[in-house]
């Protein structure tokens, strides 16, 4: 048998639980005409009278108060379920787009911590050097590398960026003499990105001139990860994101050339859209990622030039 529409059960539940039609309609935002016509509606297709008019207070009938009891209680049972689903913030498929060299040094090695903290979510990372696209994807958050201005989305800053020169310890003690200015670096072995482009913009923001040398020779990378094994692997100082160097040089595969930082106007931002902004999957989730980008910087005195 089919069940009656849940509009017209509502509506009878909540005129019973009131013994009004007006307060119902008050309480599910319609009109007391609409809560009339529901009832109507419903006791038509029950074939039975659920209420009565006594001295103009509704009384239900012994029909409509043995009704009532059990919708009562399944509606109560339907919210007391979805409360507690809300409740659980760790409920669910969280599916995380990222930038691939992002994922692998900064993201992937702290994700221990998060199912520790949230073993209920099961994730999902996508990499991608792409933006990710939230509807046609089924992607629930993403990672970009940007201004943080995105229509449509909240954005929260995961991390800053500087950029450093760094080199393997074998290579910096291997050299004739240690570098002490910016300039010292203009005839060394220089690793690229693939534009060749950060060394002549990093001599410039150093006060440095006459670069040409320096950002027309040596090997260059499309992706600052091989940059930066490149660079661990004693081939060259590489001019790289901390950020994502941050493993390499805390267990002490890199050593920072000088300790000067570029800073940089791109961060690292968490974004999704500003409708499921508060799930609580997402919110556990950056939750965990804002605390967890304190988590350099306790360290930062490990990375200091030896």
């Amino acid at each position: 048998m089919a069940l009656p529409p849940l509009n017209a059960l509502r509506a009878f539940e909540a005129t019973a639980r009131h013994l009004s039609m007006k307060e119902a309609a008050a309480e599910l935002s319609v009109t007391p005409g609409a809560v009339s016509q529901l009832v109507r509606g419903l006791e038509q297709r029950l074939g039975t009278q659920l209420f009565r008019r006594n001295n103009r207070a509704l009384v239900l009938t012994e029909a409509g108060q043995g009704y009532f009891t059990p919708i009562r209680h399944a509606f109560r049972q339907i919210g007391e379920a979805t409360r507690r689903l809300q409740a659980a913030p760790s409920a669910g498929v969280l599916t995380v787009s990222a930038p691939p060299a992002f994922a692998e040094s900064w993201l992937v090695p702290r994700l221990g911590s998060f199912r520790t903290q949230h073993a209920e979510i099961e994730l999902n990372i996508a990499t991608t050097r792409g933006l990710a696209n939230f509807a046609a994807d089924g992607v629930d958050v993403a990672i970009r590398h940007g201004l943080g201005s995105y229509p449509g989305l909240r954005c929260d800053r995961i991390a800053t960026i500087a950029m450093i020169p760094v080199c393997s310890r074998r290579f910096l003690a291997a050299l004739p003499r240690r570098p002490r200015t910016p300039s010292d670096l203009l005839h060394l072995s220089l690793l690229h990105d693939a534009e060749r482009q950060e060394w002549a913009l990093w001599f410039q923001a150093q006060g440095v001139t006459d670069v040409s040398h320096a950002a027309s020779t040596g090997i260059s990378f499309d992706d600052q990860m091989l940059l930066i094994r490149a660079a661990a692997s004693d081939q060259g100082i590489a001019l790289v994101t901390e950020t994502l160097a941050r493993r390499e040089l805390d267990h002490g595969n890199l050593v920072r050339v000088l300790d000067v930082a570029w800073p940089q106007e791109f961060s690292y931002w968490l974004v999704c859209p500003r409708p499921t902004a508060g799930q609580p999957k997402i919110v556990a989730f950056r939750d965990w990622l804002i605390s967890e980008r304190a988590r350099p910087a306790r360290r930062a005195r490990q990375a200091r030039t030896p």
